[in-house]
């Protein structure tokens, strides 16, 4: 999922897969609601055979996948919410959230590019939010909060 969320080099494929299943999940949410259903995404972030050769003995011991299941237990059971995608690995647990700022209103006669240029800070104000360009910079998170917790 942090390939799709946070993007990683060399995945675009992968990564608009796993955010299509972001989509497909926020649509199954509304369409299961007059059934009861509830849907979720967990999106782990542990080692797996195609990482053993690019992480450390520390790394992979910390990112090992028993660290996802209290998440899934959680996301499958009668106390989980509806439409959480939750990360988990490495013992942080955390919610994403597809935030939108609260935007502006430009009158139409001063609707143009150069305007909203001007405005782009407001915006794009989304404050207090954590702001990832890669998905390593989820997995550093992850690490650091694992390493901070073990000593």
């Amino acid at each position: 999922y942090t390939s799709g969320v946070y993007g990683n080099f060399g995945q675009a494929n992968y990564g608009a897969a796993k955010m299509g299943v972001v989509g497909l999940m926020n649509t199954l949410c509304i369409e299961g609601m007059k059934n009861g259903i509830r849907v979720n995404c967990l999106a782990p972030t542990a080692a797996t055979r195609m990482t053993e050769d690019i992480m450390t003995e520390e790394m992979l011991a910390a990112l090992n996948p028993r660290h996802v299941t209290p998440a899934a237990i959680f996301l499958v059971s009668r106390e989980a919410p509806n439409r959480t995608v939750m990360f988990a690995g490495g013992g942080t647990f955390s919610k994403l959230e597809i935030r939108e700022s609260k935007g502006i209103f430009i009158a139409e006669d001063e609707r143009d590019a150069d305007r909203v240029a001007a405005r782009f800070d407001e915006i794009g104000d989304m404050s207090a939010s954590d702001h990832f360009t890669h998905g390593n910079e989820h997995i550093a998170k992850v690490l650091t909060n694992a390493q901070k917790a073990t000593g």
